[in-house]
Order: structure tokens, then sequence, then C-alpha cells
């Protein structure tokens, strides 16, 4: 709980601080990809690439809908949905809806008591197809409002999720025993890296904060909507499931690489796709309240219906 508490604070303060006082950040700018990625590799170092083994049918039925809503049908529909509303958000909606399951996803599975070994499934699945599934749908459905460079989107994304992936998995092969001290400091690590992204990120677009004070409202009221759409979805996913499951299917959806959002957004697009990335962080630490109420509830419905039969 006071780790909660202290990464809370890092990270709010970081942001505050960068937005409010954007020269302390700026020596961080050049250095934000590089940060993600080693964001990434300590994610990566977590992850038991053995629960991917399990090949029962109902374990890949899951993996198969999960992903497949994950990367194609969510961001499709909100994009839709999205235009409806305001074109101008649809991208951004787009992009932070059609990004990889969090690395840090598997470590807030444990916390709320979920099926680790389902998240962890995403967090690799999604990693390897999402370089090429978003920039196609970015470019399918955004072709007539924003020209991009496909292949060099595709370039950027495997760089950042490919290097560390492979990385950790030759090390953890050769020197297993650093893979063990990365570990130990996983936490202080992770918090000196999320602060270091913040105030470059923040400090950044610092300016966009002040002058369009009212989207910034509007962005952090679409970041908390999108986490209860995704949450939802993922929740209802799977009625037939048990609670580890069903709350696994919502942290699958909901926990995504917001921050490699706001990486790569800020290479190919305007300020309001990393804007929004970066809103998402209020909704990303605050979803293990409601994550955890979902799964009690859950588990209240079961052993309710257990008795009525």
């Amino acid at each position: 709980m006071l780790r909660d508490i202290f990464l809370l604070i890092v990270v709010f303060a970081s942001a505050g601080g960068a937005v409010l006082f954007p020269e302390i950040g700026t020596d961080f700018q050049p250095f934000v990809m590089i940060f993600m990625m080693m964001l990434l590799f300590l994610g990566f170092t977590r992850i038991d690439f053995e629960q991917l083994l399990d090949t029962s049918r109902s374990t890949i039925y899951r993996l198969i809908i999960l992903v497949a809503t994950k990367l194609l049908v969510l961001p499709v529909v909100l994009f839709w949905a999205t235009s409806l509303v305001s074109r101008e958000y649809a991208v951004p909606v787009l992009l932070l809806s059609g990004i990889s399951t969090g690395v840090v996803a598997p470590f807030m599975a444990g916390l709320v008591a979920a099926d680790a070994a389902l998240v962890v499934r995403m967090v690799v699945v999604t990693s390897v197809l999402v370089p090429v599934s978003l920039p196609c749908l970015v470019k399918v459905l955004a072709e007539t409002e924003i020209a991009i460079p496909l292949w060099l989107m595709i370039k950027t994304l495997c760089i950042v999720i490919f290097v560390p992936l492979f990385l950790v998995a030759f090390i953890r092969r050769t020197l297993p025993s650093v893979i063990d001290f990365m570990n130990r400091i996983h936490f202080l690590l992770s918090l000196c890296l999320f602060a270091s992204i913040n105030l470059g990120v923040f400090s950044k677009y610092s300016r966009f904060f002040f002058d369009r004070s009212d989207e910034v409202v509007a962005l952090l009221f679409t970041a908390y909507v999108l986490a209860a759409v995704y949450c939802t979805t993922g929740f209802l996913l799977f009625p037939g499931a048990n609670r580890q499951q069903r709350v696994a299917a919502s942290i699958s959806l909901a926990l995504m690489n917001n921050v490699l959002v706001i990486v790569f957004s800020s290479e190919f697009f305007g300020p309001l796709s990393p804007a929004l990335a970066a809103m998402y962080l209020f909704p990303f630490f605050s979803l293990i309240t409601p994550l955890r109420l979902l799964g009690r509830s859950s588990e209240t419905y079961s052993a309710g219906k257990g008795k009525m039969s």
C-alpha cells in the first residue's frame, strides 16, 4: 500500500512539476524513447515466458478473442464513435485504444489476484502484433485526415518493443544473475524511469496545458471514460469464466502501454495524441480499487449463484 502511494506521488509530482516548471525537464526530452525502452526492459524481466506454454483449447480461444478485441474491435468501434462527437479526438482515441497491453499489467494482476498467466500472454502477443496492427489501422481509418510514414511508424514500434524483449531473453539465458539483480531494484528503477519520462514529456507540452486548459479537462474526462469502457468490456467478455479470468481480461484491455503512445505519437502526430496518452496516467493508476471491486462483486455473485443452485 505504501509503495502504491509513493508511486502515485512520484508520478503525479513529476508530471505536475514538469508542467509548472518546464525548464527542469528540458534535458530529459531527447531521451524519452530510451527511457521507454528501459521501462519495457524492466517489465519484461518480470514476465515468466513459460506461462505461454498452455495451449489448451479454452486458453487459445480466450487469447484470440482478447487479442482481437484489444487490437481490432475496440480501436475501430471507439474511433468511429469518437468521430461522431469530435473528429479531432478520433485519432488520439484510436492510438490509445489500439496499443499493446502494458508490461506492468502482470504486476497489477498480482495485486488484484487476477489470472496473471492470461495477462502475460496478452502482453507478449499484443507486443508482437501491434507494430503492424496499429499503423495499419491508422492508415486505413484516418487516411483522409493525416498522412503518416507507415514503414517508419512500424520501424519505430519494432525498435522500441523488440530490442528490450530480445535483450531480456538474451541476458536471461547468458547472465541470469543480472536479471535477478534488476528485479531486486525493480521498483526504484521504475520510479526513476516514470519520473524521467514524465519530465521529458510534460515539459515538452507544458504550454499546451496552459494555452488549452479547457481541453486538458476534456482529455482527462475522455481518459476516464475510455478506462471505464476498457474495464467493462473486458469484464463482460467472458461471462462464464471465473473471477480471476474476468478481471484479467479487464486488466489486459485497460492497462496498456500508454507511455509508448506518448513516445511514438510525438514523432508522427500533433500534441493531442500524446496529451491524451499522458492524461491516461491518472485512470491507469486509479484502476486498482475498481478492479478489486469487480473481482469481489463477481465472487459474491458466483457464491450467491452457487447457493441458489
